[in-house]
């Protein structure tokens, strides 16, 4: 059986695609029904219907291998870790009292008593899953009800799905060892047990009819040690010697699989999947790899992460190249198509040369198919142009300026200097407590939002409904104690859309969403064109919400780095000066800012490793541009003008190099709970001289903490980061919060906060007179 019969001769094939529905479908039903508007009947029908409808449409394009096993309620690795049974025992008691579904999603998400699985970012992708938790003795045993449904009903249907899993090493290396797991066990342990489940996944998928298995290793694109590498390679000996299985499809998805390419090249495995954008190699190159003549090659030549169109006759004289000494090979995607939006059709006012010149997953599928095609009968005649493109909305005043920069544009005085001046400016308590930006958004907000998008609320009145709802934050936060304020973010509707609808260069969607974890989604700006700042972002709001308290109120910027890091950036540049035209307006409006009244400014960077090079070639480069782009954004300042920014989890070295190199005064880490201790410990003895605030409990999750958890946190940080330089936060915005549980879990960390402080203040008083 095959997808589509009549194209069976053209190999093309997509290593996933987007779940979440052309208009959000599925968001809006588990919203609803975690809230209790409708059934697990009617969300799991609704699943149901998204999961065949994309079957459907992706066997009528023609292509001739169908992706299956790549819908997800929330996560797909949770859903690899659920198939496996790696259920940790703090929830195993559930198992009994909840339904399947129930408890996945209790991993998801948490309850009072039982933090959930920490959400950490997908490798370099914008998208964020549920880490697994492994623990010494685990059982592995597999439940593919799921996975034998969709082969059914795709059988059917008459298509034949190829399920995709996450593969068996990278599982366990995105997963992390329980709490309570003894000192020196690492989920790598696990391995063996692991292996022969999957050996007995494979044996049902075989029994059910399947033809092909794709199993994602894109851990294997990153830097590996010697000792991983050999597990590896045990693990595909094991895969590809077992007695009843699938043919193996081992994808490499977000870069070169360096090493482990020639493992896979040696191994029993059929297939191999290459991402060629990422981690282009050149024809010559991947002929000399050993034994990757005699493999099936899944050519990923468009690409799954950003959207402008491929260049069609270049793409297809590299395959034709290709296909010259490799020659058994399928037109693929680098990567799944779940980082881009579904469909560029639903857009209808995006600038014309920007509608021109981008594609979004339903097109894409169709460039990999028009390829596969013509890599058979000949190149279309309406192909023939091809040629370089004109850059789109050039602006020689923006290229001058970045040009002009000099060295000491970069520079603030010394921090060591600098904190006595912002001592006096600002006399806060030790541990000052604070958020880091966004505030819940209330209905009648978003309403207004449309309305005004829609010509039925004029500006005027839509100013009105955002200052009162930026009145109420500042009060609530105020009558909670909160000592640095923030005025909520309520005007915006994302930390990167607001600012690309405000800047020139920036394109933005109406429909173009991507899913970010769960049913949280974003529209990622298009970045085609030269940046530069009209006019200033957001002083008046926040200016207003200043002149409501006596308090400070932070001002909370989107960094550069984070802005070309979450779009979809212009390719006809070096990324060195796009980020350098954004840091440029984000430095104006620091300034604008500063001269109106405001001493705390924070320029949120949390994706700033997102774009580091996934092997050490170029990371020294990468690092010095992006670090460089963020003290650009930021030095145009006074001394006593406090800088604070937001970073993400990385390596342990790379918390304190990071905290150290971009120079803020004070630097928030996003640390769910579980992972705090790490951080803590990272930053021990580490000879950091400025603030730092790890996060005390997790934004993204309903759980609200108590007090004696959050003192039992702050008590730990304070070993590692003496008082007056401790922050007290969550990890991030609190956005997707509803405010019956913001504020409590505000009210808490306000209330262990104090008990620190008291603490501090009887230690010192304790103290023999010098």
């Amino acid at each position: 059986m095959t997808s589509s019969p009549h194209m069976s001769d053209y190999r093309s094939s997509i290593l996933g695609y987007p779940r979440i529905g052309p208009r959000r479908e599925l968001k809006r039903a588990l919203d609803s029904y975690w809230h209790g508007g409708i059934t697990q009947d009617e969300l799991v029908a609704t699943g149901r219907e998204l999961q065949e409808q994309t079957w459907s449409e992706l066997a009528a394009t023609g292509l001739s291998q169908v992706p299956g096993n790549t819908f997800s309620y929330y996560d797909h690795v949770l859903d690899t870790a659920f198939l496996f049974g790696m259920v940790p025992s703090r929830f195993a008691a559930l198992k009994e009292q909840l339904n399947p579904l129930d408890l996945y999603f209790t991993m998801a998400r948490g309850l009072p008593d039982k933090p959930p699985l920490e959400l950490v970012k997908f490798i370099s992708s914008n998208y964020y899953y549920r880490q697994p938790e492994i623990e010494p003795g685990m059982e592995f045993s597999v439940d593919a009800t799921n996975i034998l449904d969709e082969i059914d009903r795709g059988n059917a249907s008459g298509i034949e799905l190829r399920p995709v899993v996450m593969g068996p090493v990278t599982l366990l290396l995105m997963s992390k060892a329980a709490t309570d797991a003894p000192e020196g066990f690492a989920p790598l342990d696990m391995l063996e047990p692991l292996l022969r489940a999957y050996v007995d996944l494979c044996e049902q998928l075989v029994k059910a009819g399947t033809t092909c298995v794709q199993l994602d290793e894109p851990y294997f694109t990153l830097e590996r040690t010697d000792e991983e590498l050999e597990l590896f390679r045990r693990a595909y000996e094991v895969l590809g010697t077992a007695g009843l299985r699938p043919r193996l499809l081992v994808t490499g998805q977000y870069g070169d699989l360096g090493p482990a390419l020639d493992i896979l090249a040696a191994s029993k495995v059929e297939a191999i999947g290459l991402d060629l954008i990422a981690g282009r190699r050149t024809p010559e190159e991947l002929a000399a790899v050993p034994g990757l003549r005699r493999k099936r090659v899944y050519a990923g030549v468009v690409s799954g992460r950003n959207v402008w169109k491929t260049d069609k006759p270049a793409t297809l004289a590299y395959l034709r190249e290709l296909q010259a000494v490799i020659p058994d090979i399928v037109v693929s995607t680098s990567c799944t198509l779940l980082h881009v939006p579904v469909d560029v059709l639903s857009e209808f006012d995006l600038p014309d040369a920007v509608a021109d010149r981008v594609v979004f997953a339903k097109q894409k599928v169709g460039e990999v198919v028009a390829l596969a095609r013509a890599l058979k009968d000949g190149e279309p005649e309406k192909w023939s142009q091809g040629g370089e493109l004109a850059p789109i909305h050039p602006d020689e005043d923006v290229r001058a300026r970045v040009a002009a920069v000099k060295p000491e544009d970069h520079d603030r005085l010394p921090w060591a200097e600098r904190k006595d001046a912002q001592q006096a400016a600002l006399p806060l308590p030790i541990v000052p407590t604070t958020t880091l930006g966004s505030f819940p958004q209330s209905n009648k907000v978003k309403q207004a939002r449309y309305e005004l998008g829609q010509d039925r609320l004029s500006y005027d009145e839509y100013v009105e409904i955002i200052k009162a709802e930026i009145a109420d934050a500042i009060a609530l936060q105020e009558d909670i104690g909160l000592d640095v304020l923030v005025h909520g973010e309520i005007e915006r509707n994302d930390m990167i859309q607001y600012f690309a609808e405000l800047l020139e260069g920036f394109a933005v969607t109406r429909n173009g969403w991507v899913q970010v974890y769960g049913s949280r989604c974003v529209r990622p700006p298009i970045l085609y064109g030269d940046v530069s700042r009209p006019r200033p972002m957001t002083l008046d709001w926040i200016g207003y919400a200043q002149s409501l308290t006596d308090k400070p109120v932070k001002a909370v910027l989107t960094g550069p780095v984070t802005m070309l890091a979450f779009s979809f950036v212009r390719e006809d540049q070096p990324l060195k000066e796009t980020v350098n035209q954004i840091a440029l307006a984000v430095r104006d409006e620091t300034i604008d800012l500063e001269n109106a009244g405001i001493t705390i400014l924070q320029v949120d960077e949390p994706a700033i490793r997102t774009l580091l090079p996934r092997r050490p070639e170029g990371r020294e480069e990468y690092l010095e541009w992006a670090v460089g782009a963020f003290k650009l954004a930021t030095a145009g300042v006074k001394p006593e003008t406090q800088i604070h920014t937001h970073i993400g989890l990385s390596g342990v070295s790379a918390v304190v190099e990071a905290i150290e190199h971009l120079d803020a005064d004070v630097t928030y880490i996003v640390s769910a709970t579980r992972s705090l201790y790490w951080v803590l410990d990272a930053l021990e003895g580490a000879g950091l001289t400025r603030g730092v605030g790890p996060g005390v409990y997790e934004s993204r999750s309903a759980r609200i903490p108590d007090i004696d958890e959050i003192d039992e946190l702050l008590t730990r940080a304070v070993r590692a980061i003496e008082p007056e330089r401790l922050w007290a936060n969550p990890d991030g915005g609190l956005k997707t919060r509803h405010h019956w549980q913001l504020e409590p879990s505000l009210r808490n960390l306000v209330a262990a906060a104090r008990r620190i402080r008291r603490r501090a203040v009887a230690a010192e008083a304790s103290q023999p007179a010098s």
